[in-house]
């Protein structure tokens, strides 16, 4: 029989919110605005071509989001690591949520 600590279930419930919170934070549009400040020197940004990137050798973000390696996890990741191929930007965890979902939303076009 498994037993119930109440106090262990007081300690998580507040996680549970903060981990909802952190879900509702990514937001697409947010992620699309900062993806234009911060990416679109070197990749196409939007789903449209509206200027050719400086360095357009770097995947554009709709070409990104169509690949099958492609996943919220994976675009997360490559986010927060460093890349010798691109520029060392720094994002939080709200940031790189809202450019995940952005790119993620890309697929749909």
């Amino acid at each position: 029989m498994i037993k119930f600590n109440p106090f262990a279930i007081a300690l998580l419930a507040p996680l549970a919110v903060l981990a909802a919170a952190s879900a509702q934070a990514a937001d697409p549009a947010v992620g699309r605005q900062l993806a234009e400040q911060v990416c679109s020197e070197c990749h196409q940004v939007g789903p449209v071509a509206t200027q050719q990137p400086a360095n357009s050798t770097a995947p554009s973000f709709l070409d990104i989001s169509r690949m099958s390696s492609t996943s919220e996890l994976a675009i997360k990741v490559f986010l927060r690591s460093s890349h010798p191929t691109m520029p060392n930007i720094i994002l939080d965890q709200e940031e790189t949520d809202s450019i995940a979902a952005y790119i993620l939303g890309l697929a749909k076009h």
